[in-house]
């Protein structure tokens, strides 16, 4: 921010607010951990952030680790021309309350967390009664491939439930749910148009191994070739191969469903934590969010700076950059230093 952004262009600028910044990362990754290791891997994300969210909140108005100096943006009339945004802003739209209390805001995200934990934690009945109900389509043209969804366990299922409830206890007129799905829809239907064709494809390639010339799956062949040709040094770049993956496809989600046979497969050629290797990928495909273009031209349009994607994806490629350097030196250092193996047999 201070190098790319600040009237000086200053690297050692922003060093007061690192102290805060450790600490922000500390309170969003142990919520993390602790909900992965305790209650399971669906909720990370979505507990890490509202806990951490909270704590660093709270930390901020108390004032706890935030530096005696401030920064500031240049003024406006220095702003290059790329920093302008296109948007006008209007009135406020109907339904929209600003004078809305923080909790009755924050109660939407409130109610689809517990909801999906009741959902998730196997100790409760609920799961398994929504996964009662099940759609299969067995022998897809004649292939041994079966396919299975259960369409109330689902979490698009449960967010609309939320999504229903959430109009009625914020009292919105059926205009205004009908602007706000209209809304939403724009946004969806230029990820839906994607996932349309991405989807399908990740199938195609995971379910490859069915074929008459007897060969494995289009994972497993690639895994085979780059165990081979790479060899020990692959956590190096497991991390690229999920940025790639989303830079691609333009979701961390699409990435590892193309990938994680695949970077499992190396892992077992290699002899290594396949789990370490997968996660890898993960935390790579997140990193590629950064310099996905679906995500930079939604988010453009977003704030109104459609036409100058180049801009932001020359600014985002640098942390994009460092932040798979780093996790791939993690990644040799967890494998070969500290020796950590997978949960799973073979590593």
């Amino acid at each position: 921010m201070t190098r790319f952004f600040g009237a000086r262009k200053s690297w050692t600028e922003g060093l007061s607010i690192v102290p805060f910044a450790l600490f922000g990362g500390i309170a969003f990754t142990v919520p993390y951990f602790l909900t992965a290791w305790l209650i399971g891997p669906e909720f990370p994300s979505l507990l890490g952030g509202l806990i951490g969210l909270a704590i660093v909140s709270s930390a901020a108005r108390k004032g706890f680790l935030l530096p005696k100096d401030t920064w500031e943006f240049p003024s406006s009339d220095q702003w290059p021309s790329d920093w302008s945004s296109d948007l006008e802003v209007g009135s406020t739209d109907e339904g929209e309350d600003p004078d809305m209390s923080a909790g009755k805001a924050w109660l939407p995200y409130l109610l689809l967390a517990i909801i999906l934990v009741l959902s998730r934690l196997p100790s409760l009945p609920f799961g398994e009664l929504l996964r009662s109900f099940s759609i299969e389509w067995a022998g897809i043209f004649g292939t041994s491939v079966t396919a299975t969804t259960t369409p109330l366990y689902l979490p698009g299922t449960l967010l609309i439930a939320v999504v229903g409830i959430t109009a009625v206890l914020h009292r919105m007129s059926g205009s205004a749910l009908k602007n706000a799905f209209v809304d939403s829809s724009r946004v969806l239907l230029g990820a839906g148009f994607v996932l349309v064709f991405t989807v399908p494809m990740v199938r195609v390639y995971i379910n490859s191994g069915v074929n008459a010339a007897g060969l494995q799956s289009m994972p497993l062949e690639m895994a085979g070739y780059v165990a081979d040709t790479v060899g020990g040094v692959w956590p190096l770049f497991a991390g690229v191969t999920g940025a790639l993956g989303a830079f691609i496809a333009g979701s961390n989600t699409v990435s590892n469903l193309m990938f994680a046979a695949f970077q499992h497969g190396v892992a077992a050629r290699l002899m290594i934590s396949s789990a370490m290797i997968v996660a890898l990928q993960a935390v790579g495909a997140a990193a590629g969010n950064m310099i996905a273009i679906h995500n930079v031209v939604a988010a453009s349009a977003t704030v109104g700076l459609l036409g100058r994607e180049g801009a932001t994806l020359r600014k985002t490629i640098l942390p994009t950059i460092y932040y798979l350097t780093v996790i791939g030196i993690l990644g040799l250092i967890a494998i070969y230093v500290l020796e950590i193996s997978g949960p799973l047999s073979g590593g």
